[in-house]
């Protein structure tokens, strides 16, 4: 996963860390261990695309970390 490209599309989006967690029903400090770590479920993922309006998802979710 390419967390620093995805951090730059949260911001992008106007948007904290914080504010995705929350809409993808995940608390802080879960979605920051998935950001450090890179995975996130397929769930998870699907949920950031929808919100954050990703059009390359794989370029972000399916990329070595």
């Amino acid at each position: 996963m390419n967390a620093a490209r995805l951090r730059g599309i949260i911001a992008e989006n106007g948007l904290s860390q914080r504010d995705v967690a929350k809409a993808i029903g995940m608390s802080e400090k879960t979605f920051y261990s998935k950001m450090k770590n890179g995975k996130f479920g397929i769930d998870e993922a699907e949920a950031m695309i929808r919100l954050l309006k990703i059009e390359n998802p794989a370029a972000i979710f399916l990329t070595p970390k």
